[in-house]
């Protein structure tokens, strides 16, 4: 993946996309096997807050879906830092009508794979 402040915001509006159509396999595509992910969410549904790898992931996220019946993300606004390669995703989450601001910290390679990843969630809106 080029790593440019175009293909990063473009990718901002890809992912958020990728989440409505509730294709995992979408978010997934652009992460390493080893990627680590930290989310508040998680600890409630599988016990602990990091998730070491893709597979983690992706068990995570599929119970977390099992429980929305409502999803859609409204993207505010990202921001890329080129030198940490870090991209922010600031948007809008209404899930099962429940809105809230929310922010995804993504870490990239310099191959463009997704190594490290946050969640924050805001006050419900």
């Amino acid at each position: 993946m080029q790593m440019t402040y175009e293909s990063m915001m473009s990718f901002a509006e890809s992912w958020i996309a990728a989440w409505n159509r509730r294709d995992i396999e979408a978010v997934l595509a652009h992460f390493a096997e080893e990627a680590q992910f930290v989310s508040p969410v998680a600890r409630q549904l599988v016990g602990r807050p990091v998730l070491q790898n893709k597979k983690e992931l992706e068990g995570y996220w599929r119970a977390a879906l099992a429980r929305i019946s409502t999803l859609d993300f409204k993207l505010d606004h990202a921001t890329w830092d080129e030198r940490r390669r870090e991209l922010n995703v600031i948007y809008e989450a209404n899930l099962n009508g429940e809105r809230k601001r929310a922010c995804e910290i993504m870490q990239f390679d310099v191959s463009g794979r997704q190594i490290k990843g946050e969640a924050l969630y805001g006050a419900i809106i």
